[in-house]
């Protein structure tokens, strides 16, 4: 089990170009496990899996997963073009949602097999990264039962917000896509959408909850250090170009 991870800071990237790379790397990994099942049965030695965790930033773009509903964008092709939005509906889990500046988008892609094979535990381990970082920022946060993401007020509030978003995709246990946590993102494009197909909860970011701005950087750290910590990664630093 290779629990080693290469983490890569890619920073700005067009939702397209990003896609694109996860796709590779995951084809990459996915090949690797089809060999290997080749190499067993000749007998020989299993080559080691790969992991990466990709953190990146998207251009204002909204995504629909394979369960969502193009009707819950609430703009036309002439609306997206005056926004300067994109739009692509995507192989993910999950209905629509937003992705731009201000927003840590990581994208997990892990050979389950290298920590644990349950879907279900999965999700719940990046939320729960998502929680522990806000709790260090002294933001309360949780779950609400049959919900993905994480949330700002838990089942029973008056006014629930969610913070983080989640749309994983797998095959022979290898992730992709991932979560999309609100940091300084600008909430006014969730307008134009219903967010996860969900119309009477609100959207948040840490800005918008603490009544300032924060460092990108510093909250991907936590992100990771916690993410490194509930999956017990090995990780090591890849810097892109």
């Amino acid at each position: 089990m290779n629990k080693k991870v290469e983490y890569q800071h890619i920073g700005k990237m067009p939702y397209a170009k990003a896609w694109d790379y996860q796709t590779e790397l995951f084809d990459a990994i996915v090949q690797t496990k089809l060999e290997n099942r080749r190499r067993t049965d000749r007998g020989e030695d299993a080559l080691p899996t790969k992991n990466y965790l990709l953190f990146v930033e998207h251009p204002h773009v909204y995504t629909l997963g394979k369960s969502g509903k193009e009707e819950h964008l609430l703009l036309d092709k002439e609306g997206l073009e005056r926004e300067h939005v994109e739009f692509f509906k995507i192989n993910r889990g999950g209905d629509i949602t937003y992705h731009g500046p201000g927003q840590i988008v990581g994208y997990p892609i892990l050979d389950l097999d290298n920590f644990f094979t349950d879907i279900h535990k999965y999700l719940r381990l990046l939320e729960e990264a998502v929680i522990l970082t806000l709790k260090d920022y002294g933001i309360k946060a949780g779950r609400i039962d049959g919900l993905t993401g994480v949330w700002i007020g838990e089942e029973g509030d008056p006014n629930p917000r969610k913070i983080c978003a989640l749309g994983v995709k797998t095959s022979r246990w290898v992730t992709m896509h991932g979560f999309a946590f609100n940091v300084n993102a600008n909430l006014d494009y969730f307008g134009n959408i219903v967010p996860c197909g969900i119309s009477d909860k609100a959207v948040t970011s840490m800005q918008n909850e603490l009544g300032k701005e924060l460092p990108m950087n510093e909250v991907e750290e936590v992100v990771k250090k916690h993410l490194a910590t509930l999956f017990e990664m090995e990780i090591f630093e890849n810097k892109q170009n």
